[in-house]
């Protein structure tokens, strides 16, 4: 009777993104690329964008050179992106307030909330300073499209509270480019760390701007 040979046992094949869902790649590929971007702007805001390669942030992800560019094409959409994903922040909080029953001043004040915290984040040093890079024209139109559909959205609740009555009536223009002013300042002076939290520094503005808004 022949002796039965043991059979030899197979290593398990290494986990790789091959055995990974659709939806689990895409999900793995957001939080590589937004790993990036949260890099990128935390180099942009300690050595200014001049200052900062591709190579930097690479080196800092430990990835090489070619990786970023799987996510990026060079480094003005970099900053672009950086920029954009600070301005997602407030963009979400116009969403987040549609259909709300509050009035306008309440609905702004949570909106400028929004901006305060997204002007505090990582992002903030280029939600600021994005345009004064020395982009290429296409680019710069493309931040300025951004930054003003954010002006655009203060300016209608500014409006819509002088009809609901709890903002006075005041010009809409120059009142938001006031409070977004004051809270893009924001970005110069803030450390992580302090005594007030991004959300408390909101308020504390807030403050100060509803004693100028708020009907008599």
């Amino acid at each position: 009777m022949a002796t039965r040979k043991p059979q030899k046992k197979i290593a398990a094949a290494p986990t790789t993104e091959l055995w990974q869902t659709p939806d689990e790649r895409a999900r793995d590929r957001e939080k590589k690329r937004y790993a990036v971007i949260l890099t990128a702007a935390r180099c942009f805001r300690e050595r200014g964008y001049h200052n900062t390669s591709i190579d930097d942030v690479a080196r800092i992800l430990n990835v090489t050179k070619p990786t970023i560019y799987h996510y990026v094409e060079n480094k003005e959409q970099l900053l672009f992106e950086c920029f954009r994903t600070g301005l997602n922040q407030i963009m979400e909080a116009f969403e987040e307030i549609k259909g709300s029953q509050a009035n306008a001043l309440e609905r702004l004040t949570m909106v400028m909330r929004r901006y305060a915290e997204a002007i505090a984040s990582d992002f903030g040093w280029c939600m600021v300073q994005a345009e004064n890079q020395d982009l290429s024209a296409a680019m710069s139109k493309k931040v300025r499209a951004l930054k003003s559909e954010i002006d655009q959205g203060i300016r209608r609740l500014i409006k819509e509270g002088a009809l609901d009555g709890s903002i006075r009536k005041c010009d809409a223009k120059i009142t938001a480019f006031a409070l977004a002013g004051a809270m893009n300042w924001i970005a110069y002076w803030y450390r992580p760390g302090g005594s007030l939290t991004p959300s408390q520094i909101a308020e504390r503005f807030l403050e100060l701007f509803r004693l100028g808004l708020e009907q008599r």
